[in-house]
């Protein structure tokens, strides 16, 4: 109840001073400029879920080709394409500790599937790439510390180190960290930025800071971005959360993933990102990211 109390009168404050969240690095409420999706894009690609099973036509699952792998452990946990479902008009990926291994094709990889915490990803590396536009789903993010979904976009240029990001840019549309955080009664809230200049010593990246979202953990919103030449513009239901214009604009096309990530290392999970205590989420439990659909536009007429 305190928490409530507090967001609440957090909420106050930020109707009446815009910029106190970010002098105090609080989340925020989407107030800026209105998206006008229809007066301003044209749909190109999309997925909404309505089969039974994965579209392999859009999406890789991270085992079923060796062109996506990206290793069987992921943080404090495993990717596994089992941890992937298409129902009721959603994709589902499913979070759970298995207290025996999954088996699956690790490509060659030196590390295995063991007992612990299973989730996944979808890509649309080696399906579909786009360049510039706006991208967007809608989700329900899921329940527990410890963990994050996310809808990002990735380039293998991130990893040139030119200064400038325009080979390739990670991303991040959205990334969900803060289920039930306590601090500020920030537990609703998810947030955008970039990285680029690989992820070494010579990484460079930006954020516009956190976003609360509608009951997110409960309800669906969408999540998006605009990308042009000069800036990303990200919204949370149509409404402008913020923009990043400091370098790191890809000038390259880039695939797009979701994903779900255990906080932890070397397939150890961590109570959440700042390794303390066991992740919220039990043995015979399960959370679950749901996405109703993912969609990408181009612009009509001049980008910019």
């Amino acid at each position: 109840m305190a928490a409530k109390i507090l967001s609440f009168f957090i909420a106050i404050l930020m109707f009446f001073s815009p910029e106190l969240p970010h002098l105090l690095d609080l989340p925020a409420i989407a107030r800026g400029q209105d998206l006008q999706l229809e007066e301003r894009f044209e749909l190109v690609w999309e997925d909404e879920f309505l089969g039974d099973s994965l579209d392999t036509t859009k999406w890789n699952d991270n085992q079923s080709v060796d062109t996506l792998h990206w290793g069987p452990i992921r943080k404090g946990g495993y990717w596994h394409k089992d941890m992937i479902d298409v129902r009721d008009g959603n994709l589902v990926i499913s979070t759970e500790y298995k207290s025996e291994p999954l088996e699956g094709n690790t490509f060659g990889s030196p590390d295995e599937y063991g007992v612990g915490y299973y989730t996944g990803m979808i890509a649309t590396q080696g399906k579909a790439d786009f360049l510039y536009g706006y991208y967007e789903c809608r989700a329900i993010l899921p329940k527990s510390t410890g963990m994050w979904a996310a809808f990002w976009m990735m380039n293998g240029g991130v990893y040139n180190q030119d200064g400038s990001g325009q080979d390739g840019t990670e991303v991040d549309i959205f990334e969900s960290m803060y289920y039930k955080d306590e601090w500020w009664g920030a537990g609703d809230c998810v947030v955008s930025g970039i990285h680029f200049d690989g992820y070494d010593g010579m990484h460079q990246g930006d954020s516009i800071g956190r976003f609360f979202a509608n009951n997110p953990y409960e309800e669906f919103n969408t999540y998006g971005v605009e990308w042009t030449p000069e800036e990303y513009i990200f919204y949370i239901n149509g409404k402008e959360t913020g923009r990043l214009t400091k370098g790191g604009v890809s000038q390259n096309p880039e695939y797009l993933i979701l994903s779900c990530e255990i906080a932890g290392q070397d397939g150890v999970a961590y109570a959440d990102r700042h390794g303390t205590g066991p992740i919220s989420l039990k043995e015979g439990e399960t959370a679950e990211f749901i996405v109703d659909y993912v969609k990408v536009y181009k612009h009509k007429g001049d980008i910019k």
